[in-house]
């Protein structure tokens, strides 16, 4: 019996759905390593101790490594993800919608508005870009 990969909607509702269990190693292994993982942010304020989850990626570890920062500077008790919209095309897929999160050291909730451009080749992700409201980001996050 021939195994067919999974489709590109498929990885995406798999990734998000082990994003809302929130197991940091789960999630990386929805990852190629040499992953094309960036951050619309500018560069001069990536990696910041305030925001260490906020840099580019490139291996499997990154990305587990950034799930597991995410999550000690939030407040999981205090997260929600509204996913609005899935487009996919081909190996295309962009994900709308708004995150909800309370910034730990601060205490200040935030909301921000994103689109998330994935690629899957193989049944695995290899370009996670994200774009988002970076200034409700760091607002909630500044000292």
């Amino acid at each position: 019996m021939t195994e067919t990969a999974p489709t590109t909607r498929d990885v995406v509702h798999e990734l998000l759905a082990r994003i809302g269990a929130g197991d940091p190693e789960r999630i990386a292994g929805m990852y190629a390593d040499g992953c094309d993982w960036r951050l619309d942010w500018p560069e001069e304020e990536h990696g910041r101790a305030a925001t260490p989850w906020i840099r580019h990626r490139r291996t499997r570890a990154d990305a587990e490594a950034h799930y597991r920062e995410i999550g000690r500077h939030h407040r999981p008790e205090e997260a929600a993800t509204e996913v609005e919209r899935i487009l996919v095309d081909g190996e295309h897929a962009v994900v709308l919608g708004e995150i909800r999160q309370t910034a730990e050291p601060t205490g200040r909730p935030y909301r921000a508005r994103f689109a998330l451009h994935l690629t899957v080749e193989g049944g695995l992700i290899t370009r996670h870009h994200v774009y988002e409201d970076s200034l409700a980001v760091a607002r909630a996050f500044a000292p």
